[in-house]
Order: structure tokens, then C-alpha cells, then sequence
């Protein structure tokens, strides 16, 4: 009997505290962050698998790994730190393996994606990646943010101009809803948006039948070539436009994210799933931003709910990938793209004033050092089969590097010809506080 208590009753302490930061808004905001997952980006996987040759069985199989990996890591490390950490895939890993999965075997990519992921946890646990992270000067990590998340709130532009009601409809009750009901615009806009294409007929018909995803296990194998071309550019392109940009999320909400803890457990989960074909899961970044912002609740503490119901409809995914995924993609894009812009105006602002407050606190080179960032970023250059993500920081830190005022060097007394004095030995409060009279 007492087992059973030592069991239930941190169950029952866990559900509390649950029930008591849960709100629409935190559980909306989840919703949408793993719903943009699913309609946009998860297309990018999908031809990754088709340029891998998969069969129906393997792909799915990869659905379910990363699915599954984002919401065990989603949901655990949420409730563990109290922050709202949302996992997903690797987009531009899965961007990258569009290319250079055609000529290898999927197992000696398998061998790729577990040696990435490895790579990954080692500089996750180790504290390499954090200690990195401390030394890019603040304003360019806020311009690399900014650079992700901008031409997904500019891309409303477009949705708008293609499909006027659609898109209209979700960025009007946003609106309304801030000006009404500041707190629930976001949820609001999802209700309108998804109604309006509803009565409009503009889903497409769900034609995948309802079934229960079975992983297939494929041994890795390790090709030299295949490490090269797929596992190093992999573990680059995680690093330093995933694991990076949401660290720096997470910073320019308030939060003091343990790096370790973070991108080396999320690592392990990866490299742990490798074998049932996921490439790579990471710290979200984009559809993050939709989680940890003041849409998701005013309250910063009360946001960590968000990771909870993001990791449960990933979960929900895995099982049942193929209907569910089906049911996502036919929602219209013009209504996912206009509420992802919307859910992530408010981060996209907070990066933006991060990056250049510079200008106006005396500190010009910064600001010039994190636009340089944002443009590189912001162009989506790919060289070397590295994305614009890390190019954009490598040249936001040197720019800042070269820019930075030189301090100047004391000069020396003999010169100056004025004696040094002991600190001890000068007169005033700050000596005279150190040692009282006695009376």
C-alpha cells in the first residue's frame, strides 16, 4: 500500500499543478505550434523520403520517429524545467537531405543521421554549444532569431494576395481579437480561419484511412562518404539553425534555458531514434516562437502548458501518423501561413528590438554587426551545404569584432606625473567605510 502511495501522490501533485497554470490560450498555442509543424515544414520531410527511395512502410516509420521524439522530449522537458520547450525536426537537415540522400543506401544514411545526432549530444552535454553561444555578442543571436522568424510573418503578404478571404479572415479576428481580447486573439484567429475555409470548401478531402503507425527498424550502417556528405553537414545545419536560434528564443523571453540539459537530451532521443528513420529532432525555433511569447499566456511562468499539448498532438501523430498528417495538409495553406504570422508577431518584434537597440543605447557597432546578421539570414544563401543561419552569425560576429571600440589602455604614472597611490591610502567615505572609528 505505501508503494502505491509513493507513486500517486507526486502523480496527483504533478496533475495540480497541471490544472493550475492550464489556459486556452497556452493549450492554443501549442496546437497551432505543432499544426504549423505539420502543414508547412513536415513537407520538406516528406521529399526527403521520396528522394531516399522509401517505401509507404519507411516513411511512415520516419513520421513516427520524429513524431514521437518531439512529443516524449516535448513534454517531458517542459514539465521537468517549468519552460515551454517545444521540440521538432531538423527542417533544414531535411532541406539538406533532398539533395544528397539519392546516392547512398538508407541505411548508410540511417549511419549519417546517428553519428549527427551523436555529434550532437557530445556538444549538447559537454557544454561546447553553450559556451559558444556565450560568446556571440547578444544582438547578433536577436538579429538570427529575427532573420528565422521574419519572412514567416512577411509571407502573409503572399497568402493574402492569393487567397484575400482566407487569409484575411484569420488576420482580421486577430486584430479584433487584440483589441478585444488581447489574450485569446490567437485562438480566435484559429476558430475564424478554420470556419471561414470550412464554409468556403476550400479543404481538400482526406482520402488516407485511419490506422496505427508501425515503426520499421533499419540497421545502420557507415559509409566514410556518407558521414561526410550527410552526417557533418547534418550536425552543422542542426546546430546552428535549430539548436541555436531556440536557445536564443527561449533567452529573449526571459527564460535561463539549461543548453546541456536541453540540446543533450534532446540528442540522445534523436540518436536513439535514428534506426526508425528520423534525421534529426532539435530545439524548435520557428513554431516555438508561438509557444513561449505573450500569445501563448501574459504570464511567462504559466506558458511551460504549451509544451505539454504541442508533445501530446505529436504523440497523437505518431500513432496515427498517416490520417492525422492527411487531416493537417488539408487545411488550406493560405489559412496556416496567414496564423503562423499572426502567432508570431509579438517574438518576431521582441527579436527585432533586441537586434538593434544599439542604435539608440550608444553602441552603433552592434547594431550594425546584428543587420548584417538579418540580411544574411534573412537571404537564405546556401554555401557549402550549410544554410544562411550560420553564415549569418559568422559575419554578424566578425563584423562586431571589427567594429568594436579598442578600450583604452590606462597610462602609466610616470608619464602621466601623477603618483600612484595605494588604494588603501586614499582619502575618503569609500576608505573610511572600510575601517569605523572606535568611540
Amino acid at each position: 500500500m505505501k508503494a502505491v502511495d509513493n507513486v500517486t501522490v507526486p502523480v496527483r501533485k504533478a496533475l495540480r499543478t497541471v490544472a493550475r497554470d492550464a489556459s486556452l490560450s497556452a493549450v492554443v498555442a501549442g496546437i497551432i505550434s505543432a499544426l504549423v509543424n505539420y502543414s508547412g515544414p513536415f513537407l520538406i520531410v516528406l521529399a526527403a523520403t521520396r528522394a531516399a527511395g522509401l517505401d509507404e512502410a519507411h516513411t511512415a516509420s520516419w513520421v513516427w520517429a520524429v513524431s514521437i521524439g518531439n512529443g516524449l522530449c516535448s513534454i517531458a522537458l517542459s514539465a521537468f524545467t517549468r519552460i515551454p520547450v517545444i521540440v521538432a525536426w531538423s527542417t533544414p537537415g531535411a532541406a539538406l537531405l533532398i539533395a544528397s540522400l539519392g546516392g547512398f543506401a538508407f541505411s548508410d544514411a540511417v549511419g549519417a543521421f546517428l553519428v549527427a545526432s551523436v555529434a550532437a549530444a557530445i556538444a549538447g552535454w559537454t557544454g561546447w554549444f553553450g559556451w559558444l553561444l556565450d560568446h556571440v555578442p547578444a544582438p547578433v543571436l536577436q538579429a538570427l532569431l529575427a532573420g528565422v522568424l521574419l519572412p514567416f510573418v512577411v509571407t502573409a503578404t503572399d497568402a493574402f494576395a492569393s487567397a484575400p478571404l482566407l487569409a484575411g479572415s484569420v488576420i482580421v479576428a486577430f486584430f479584433v481579437g487584440k483589441r478585444l481580447v488581447d489574450r485569446y486573439a490567437v485562438p480566435l484567429a484559429l476558430v475564424v480561419g478554420i470556419a471561414v475555409a470550412a464554409v468556403a470548401g476550400a479543404f481538400e478531402p482526406v482520402t488516407t484511412g485511419f490506422s496505427v503507425t508501425v515503426p520499421v527498424l533499419t540497421v545502420p550502417t557507415f559509409d566514410p562518404a556518407a558521414l561526410v556528405s550527410i552526417g557533418l553537414p547534418l550536425f552543422i545545419v542542426t546546430m546552428a539553425s535549430q539548436n541555436a536560434p531556440g536557445l536564443a528564443l527561449l533567452r529573449s523571453e526571459g527564460y535561463r534555458p539549461d543548453d546541456r540539459l536541453l540540446v543533450g537530451s534532446i540528442s540522445t532521443a534523436s540518436a536513439v531514434l535514428t534506426p526508425f528513420g528520423n534525421h534529426g529532432i532539435n530545439i524548435a525555433a520557428i513554431t516555438a516562437a508561438i509557444a513561449t511569447g505573450p500569445e501563448s499566456h501574459p504570464d511567462r511562468s504559466r506558458r511551460w502548458i504549451a509544451g505539454l499539448s504541442a508533445g501530446t498532438v505529436y504523440l497523437l501523430v505518431g500513432v496515427f501518423g498517416g490520417f492525422l498528417v492527411a487531416g493537417f495538409q488539408s487545411i488550406p495553406a493560405e489559412t496556416i501561413t496567414a496564423l503562423a504570422a499572426v502567432a508570431l508577431l509579438a517574438s518576431t518584434l521582441t527579436a527585432l528590438s533586441g537586434a538593434v537597440s544599439g542604435a539608440t543605447n550608444g553602441a552603433p557597432h552592434s547594431a550594425v554587426a546584428a543587420l548584417t546578421t538579418l540580411a544574411v539570414t534573412m537571404s537564405g544563401v546556401v554555401l557549402l551545404n550549410v544554410g544562411s543561419a550560420f553564415w549569418g552569425v559568422l559575419a554578424g560576429s566578425a563584423v562586431y569584432l571589427a567594429l568594436r571600440p579598442r578600450s583604452p589602455r590606462p597610462e602609466p604614472a610616470a608619464l602621466s606625473g601623477t603618483p600612484r597611490v595605494p588604494s588603501s591610502h586614499v582619502p575618503g567615505p569609500a576608505c573610511a567605510s572600510r575601517r569605523s572609528p572606535r568611540r
